[in-house]
């Protein structure tokens, strides 16, 4: 199961630590999403799940408050005796020093951060999703080419380092090559990134390793891309019929998730930056209502029905 420290918790969205007799070095949270225990605090322990961050906002603050000094201990004890991987207070409230004692006997780490509880909440979630989401690495390159993610693959050699790098040349971003990381962060996006040893580098056969962000600028390569096509090269075979009008979407699957796929046939004169950047674009106006392969469909209809008017008529006039 993926997981992640809380260290790097605290680090991304710099959260203070109160309780500083506990020691958090071993703590890895394995929930993206999190739990807010006011019915907790109200005693009721059904189907609460200690695994998740647990955020106390001015709701529960407020409640907290208003127990009774001799109600506050049980309450406090209850909740702290589940293994919780990090309590975070929201707002810059200040806990009860009896809260934070019970915590420390606990070893349960209570943190604090000025940000309100929704937009702490959405940030988090937000961030664990990435983190946590369920990931395979491939064979590839990822590339941003107007703001479209083509993940392209193709067998070893076949050409995918020299086509990314032409596509750096011509202004667009390298996020990956060689391999691709890819995570599922929902049930409708996969989101690509670089191995931390391998980023920003490209290898070309005959010349070696290149660091893109140096060559080129950092205005050339980007940490993450969402992968939107599949672009999958492949030796020209000319006993293969390849799709020549795109009415029928072809889809490849990593993760459970659906992409489109395109099979580029690879023979030399082929300019293949341009190929890719006109399927990025083509993308894009799909996306935006526009598909060109049905609209030259539609034309060719038209102009069928239009024949067999002007046909009909023409009969008609013959036998008149």
């Amino acid at each position: 199961m993926a997981s992640i420290s809380l260290k790097a918790i605290m680090e991304k969205l710099d959260l203070k630590l109160l309780t500083g007799a506990v020691d958090i070095d071993q703590i890895r949270v394995t929930q993206s999403d999190i739990n807010r225990p006011a019915l907790q605090m109200a005693g009721y322990f059904e189907h609460f799940d200690a695994t998740r961050l647990q955020i106390i906002g001015s709701v529960e603050y407020s409640f907290m408050e208003s127990l009774k000094e001799k109600d506050k201990e049980l309450a406090y004890r209850r909740l702290l005796s589940f293994d919780i991987p990090g309590i975070v207070i929201c707002r810059s409230l200040i806990p009860d020093p009896l809260f934070l004692r019970i915590a420390e006997e606990e070893q349960v780490p209570v943190l604090s951060t000025s940000m309100t509880t929704s937009a702490f909440a959405s940030e988090v979630i937000r961030w664990l999703n990435v983190q946590l989401a369920p990931r395979i690495r491939i064979h590839g390159v990822l590339v941003d080419v107007y703001g479209v993610g083509l993940l392209i693959t193709g067998e070893s050699g076949i050409g995918k380092s020299e086509a990314a790098l032409e596509l750096v040349r011509r202004g667009h971003r390298l996020v990956s090559d060689d391999v691709v990381e890819i995570r599922k962060v929902s049930e409708a996006t996969l989101v690509g990134s670089a191995p931390d040893i391998t980023k920003h580098f490209i290898e070309l056969r005959g010349i070696g390793i290149i660091d893109v962000k140096m060559l080129f600028g950092a205005s050339c390569v980007r940490e993450t891309q969402n992968i939107d096509i599949v672009i999958k090269l492949e030796e020209w075979d000319k006993d293969k019929d390849y799709d020549r009008m795109g009415l029928d979407e072809e889809y490849t699957e990593y993760l459970g998730n659906k992409i489109v796929i395109h099979r580029i046939p690879i023979r030399p004169g082929r300019n293949l930056a341009i190929i890719l950047e006109s399927a990025a674009v083509n993308y894009r106006q799909k996306q935006m209502g526009y598909n060109a392969a049905q609209e030259l469909y539609r034309r060719v209809q038209e102009s069928i029905a239009h024949r067999g008017e002007e046909s009909d008529g023409e009969d008609l006039d013959h036998k008149v």
